[in-house]
């Protein structure tokens, strides 16, 4: 007997986290039968992934290629940075929270000579301190960025990182991890080498596996770069172009038919840009709500990404963000805590399977456990 999409149980409560996040039935559905990874019918589902991805990314598919990666985002990041930069190559980070910082420590656990250009957590990367050390440091070979960083919700002006990059003839990776799939990007209008993003994120599938969208020319000069066998990032791509599909070791089967079933929901929306709308529409509804009820975001409009948004604790001693997030649980969401040292903060997610009259009843269900107020 075939279970439909209609006979799966509701989930308990939307995930409003920035992943994993909510996933529609049809997601789950998709995961309910088993895959053989040498069979023909798995390695083309693999390969049409493959293309789709260079065709969201890039005005240029011809010149980009896509590998796939097992584990969570953070191991196609350290796949990219372990095996793109050579031995006497040299990364500058520029870092605004929690993910630009891993980008740096994978880069000093692997022995990889790195600087940091830190701009704090609540401001954009400094495009004006990327432009002066560059101009004075001509060994520095490869540059990192996060397009949203999820620390907060602040989304980077990647145009000024990308320009200043390329105008002084740097290899340009791009951490779009939360961004990729909900706002819109042209890799190949920016001209940027490397961009990573997961499965679980704005796409809207389910943890398993992230992919690194690369330009060929760049990934082809990796061969034998890597200091990692399983986050071989060449030898991974180059095994999945000769086998068709095949993945070195064991694929994440269900999760690969999964985000097939996300991608094909991803186009049914009307693409990214209506993603995008979706989300930005959320977020705005969202934060709208909360300020009306005297909770206040921690970043001005003009830096806030639609995908995620940190909001500042109440000015209330009585206020403490576990009962918050145990009353709104109660409610039916789920809520993430805050991630900065700069402030005390908790964040709101809009991605996922998450829609208007949702945010409208997150926001009746705060409204209802306003316990700060009422003591």
């Amino acid at each position: 007997m075939t279970t439909t999409p209609n006979q799966l149980p509701d989930n308990p409560y939307v995930l409003l986290t920035p992943g994993p996040l909510s996933t529609s039935k049809k997601v789950k559905a998709a995961m309910l039968r088993d895959w053989c990874t040498w069979d023909q019918d798995y390695n083309q589902l693999v390969q049409s992934i493959r293309s789709r991805l260079v065709t969201m990314a890039s005005s240029k598919p011809d010149d980009y290629t896509t590998v796939l990666m097992q584990g969570s985002g953070t191991f196609s990041v350290e796949s990219v940075i372990g095996s793109v930069i050579p031995k006497d190559g040299k990364l500058l980070v520029l870092a605004n929270g929690a993910y630009g910082k891993r980008i740096a420590q994978i880069a000093d656990v692997l022995g990889i000579y790195s600087i940091v250009l830190d701009a704090g957590e609540t401001k954009p990367v400094n495009v004006k301190q990327l432009e002066e050390v560059l101009k004075v440091d001509s060994s520095i070979t490869h540059v990192a960025v996060v397009h949203v960083e999820t620390t907060t919700g602040m989304m980077n002006p990647i145009a000024d990182v990308a320009r200043i990059a390329k105008q002084y003839g740097k290899t340009l990776i791009l951490d779009a991890m939360s961004s990729f799939g909900g706002i819109p990007i042209d890799i190949a209008e920016l001209d940027i080498d490397y961009l990573i993003s997961s499965a679980n994120k704005c796409i809207q599938g389910v943890p398993g596996f992230g992919f690194i969208i690369a330009r060929k020319e760049s990934l082809v000069k990796c061969r034998g770069l890597a200091r990692s066998l399983s986050l071989d990032l060449y030898d991974q791509w180059e095994t999945m172009e000769q086998g068709n599909g095949k993945w070195r070791y064991t694929s994440p089967t269900h999760t690969v038919r999964a985000f097939d079933q996300a991608l094909q929901e991803l186009e049914e929306e009307g693409g990214v840009a209506r993603r995008f709308e979706r989300f930005t529409r959320n977020q705005q509804t969202l934060v709208d709500g909360m300020q009306r009820m005297g909770l206040q975001p921690l970043l001005p409009t003009e830096l806030q990404s639609p995908i995620i948004t940190s909001f500042l604790y109440p000015d209330s001693s009585v206020f403490s963000f576990d009962e918050f997030y145990a009353r709104i649980k109660q409610e039916g969401f789920v809520i993430y805590p805050g991630k900065i040292t700069a402030a005390a903060t908790f964040r709101i997610g809009n991605i996922g399977d998450v829609h208007l009259p949702d945010i409208e009843r997150l926001l009746q269900g705060i409204e209802r456990q306003l316990f700060w107020k009422t003591t």
